[in-house]
């Protein structure tokens, strides 16, 4: 096995799927970018798991919001929420079905200075019936991204060797194809890996992204990580793992974790893991550390993940096992001069927003206060992970909204 990641040489599994599909979902959302933008749809930063467990479904003539949420694998409320968002974003419009009883206002986007329905933009208002269709946007979007997965993967090709690529492909194939459930093709939100999943019909990997295998993997730890953990992968594997016995500042937790401010910050989910005190040492500014429960998390995290790695062996053999780790660990081995191969893919093309372009928010006309904070927060997150990737990328994707559901 290739001795790299230096001091962290023996990194869990589920920290190497995810570093390797936060790089592959970092240069594929780049190249969506830079494509939208030369069609016109400036700051256009949808993510490939929106394409991968919702847009793919959206027929020409529309699909319904029940139907949407079935072959999406997903909730109502989370099919809801990022259809709120899609809307809200210009891909999509939502109408109350043809033959439906109840009338209720059109959707947004209908007509120019239309009045908007009540919930417009939000997952309030949307009902099961109703019809999901694609704006002119939505349809340029589904148009750039399936050869997206093909011309990333010949990117990777050549910069990784065809050797090591088929070596990672051959080793995820024989993993997932022995998967129980069926599960989505894109990473799902955290909350959705709760839910009942049908039984796996087929075992054809053969056909499936880089990316989807990635995810299915990482979901599939996840879940049985998330059986008997008190705290979710999401959770141990970014804040929890990170935090010491010294506090740490809250304004360094993204840093730490290689997420967004947004999705490292203390919100309701990690509050009963941690303390947040006044930093002593600043006239401004807070500090974290675990609570007693939060250390009692951060063990249980470090003693389930070796523990279903072992089980991992048990079900899918240690030889397969050995084959995946070492596929993972090699393409972080490969060398362009005095850089890793792997920090080329994640500089960003120009004229995207994680190069330092400009542009609004999505859904906005013009860059406001927050767009331009959300705008540094994404070039400082690029130049570390490009850096040094290894060290920075993070050990559980968490997707922010603000950032199209992407890393």
């Amino acid at each position: 096995m290739p001795a790299i990641h230096g001091k962290d040489a023996r990194l869990p599994l589920h920290a190497l799927l995810s570093q390797t599909l936060v790089a592959f979902t970092i240069e594929f959302d780049g190249e969506f970018e830079r494509q939208m933008s030369e069609a016109g749809y400036a700051g256009a930063r949808l993510s490939l798991v929106v394409w991968a467990n919702l847009i793919r479904f959206i027929a020409a003539d529309g699909v319904s919001v029940r139907e949407l949420t079935v072959h999406a694998l997903a909730s109502d409320e989370r099919i809801k929420h990022q259809l709120g968002c899609l809307e809200r974003w210009g891909f999509v419009v939502l109408r109350p079905a043809p033959k439906g009883e109840r009338s209720a206002a059109r959707g947004a986007g209908d007509q120019p200075g239309e009045k908007k329905r009540d919930g417009w933009g939000s997952g309030r208002g949307i009902r099961a019936d109703w019809i999901v269709r694609l704006t002119a946007k939505g349809r340029k979007a589904k148009e750039i991204w399936p050869p997206l997965f093909e011309a990333i993967e010949q990117r990777w090709q050549m910069r990784f060797g065809d050797d090591r690529l088929s070596r990672l492909r051959e080793s995820l194939q024989a993993m997932v194809s022995r998967l129980d459930v069926e599960l989505p093709q894109g990473l799902a939100d955290p909350s959705q890996l709760a839910l009942p999943l049908p039984a796996r019909i087929t075992q054809a990997t053969a056909a499936l992204p880089l990316p989807t295998l990635l995810s299915q993997l990482l979901q599939a730890f996840a879940i049985e990580f998330d059986r008997e953990s008190p705290a979710p992968l999401a959770l141990c594997a970014n804040v929890l793992r990170v935090l010491k016995e010294k506090p740490a500042p809250v304004s360094a937790l993204s840093r730490l974790t290689g997420t967004s401010p947004e999705t490292s910050d203390i919100g309701w989910q990690l509050k009963r893991y941690v303390v947040v005190e006044t930093d002593p040492t600043q006239r401004r500014g807070k500090v974290v550390r675990l609570s007693p429960l939060g250390a009692t998390a951060q063990r249980t995290y470090h003693r389930l993940v070796d523990q279903i790695e072992q089980c991992w062996k048990e079900k899918f053999g240690a030889a397969a096992m050995g084959r995946l780790r070492e596929s993972l660990t090699a393409i972080f081995s490969v060398h362009k001069g005095d850089q890793l191969a792997m920090s080329a893919g994640l500089i960003p093309p120009p004229g995207v927003v994680r190069s330092g372009a400009q542009a609004p928010a999505l859904g906005r006309q013009t860059i406001g206060v927050a767009a331009r904070q959300r705008m540094r927060d994404l070039v400082v997150q690029t130049e570390a992970f490009v850096s040094d990737p290894v060290s920075t990328l993070p050990h559980y994707p968490l997707w922010d909204m603000n950032r199209g559901f992407g890393p």
